[in-house]
């Protein structure tokens, strides 16, 4: 759970700090390359995580490869992280952000289970479905489960929408017992 509130908070304090500077869109973007350098190039994660290096030279080492490429509002949030030895929750704070992107721009976020990933078109279909079911503009994210047999569970809003298999078979052993 603490890890919740870290990503809460921080997320909506660099949102607050783009919207403040009108960077939201170009935050987002920088954040989304620094995700894909550091899981291109795991020691670097690694090496901003360790609690062995001291922040100043995480601190040093960040500057020489970021300074001057992104925003000074994403910059700072990386030394704060640093100092506070949260850097290891940066990319859930990351996700948290691109989530409050989409709400500010009236996307409800929701998480769609499968047995297997859903094609684009698949999603998008869900998306619409859903959108119209909870009459709001919908965003899910697709994740697998091996405890689905078929169907999906979509979770959006605090409601489930639950349209698996099992959910039908436990319905019908209901309805005839």
């Amino acid at each position: 759970m603490a890890e919740l509130t870290v990503e809460m908070t921080y997320g909506k304090a660099l949102f607050q700090a783009a919207a403040d500077v009108n960077k939201s869109e170009i935050i987002l973007e920088e954040a989304l390359e620094m995700l894909e350098i550091f899981q291109a190039n795991p020691d670097l994660g690694e090496f901003i995580k360790t609690p062995i290096i001291s922040a100043a030279e995480k601190k040093q080492v960040i500057e020489t490869i970021f300074s001057g490429r992104i925003s000074a509002e994403l910059l700072n949030l990386i030394y704060i992280l640093v100092d506070k030895r949260r850097a290891g929750a940066f990319e859930s704070i990351v996700r948290q952000y691109k989530k409050l992107m989409d709400e500010s721009h009236g996307f409800s976020i929701g998480t769609i289970y499968s047995v297997n990933p859903l094609s684009k078109e698949q999603l998008e279909t869900f998306e619409e479905k859903t959108g119209k079911l909870i009459r709001k503009n919908v965003k899910l994210e697709n994740k697998t489960s091996s405890s689905i047999i078929g169907g999906v569970r979509i979770f959006i809003e605090g409601k489930v929408i639950d349209a698996t298999i099992r959910k039908r078979l436990n319905d019908l052993r209901e309805s005839l017992g």
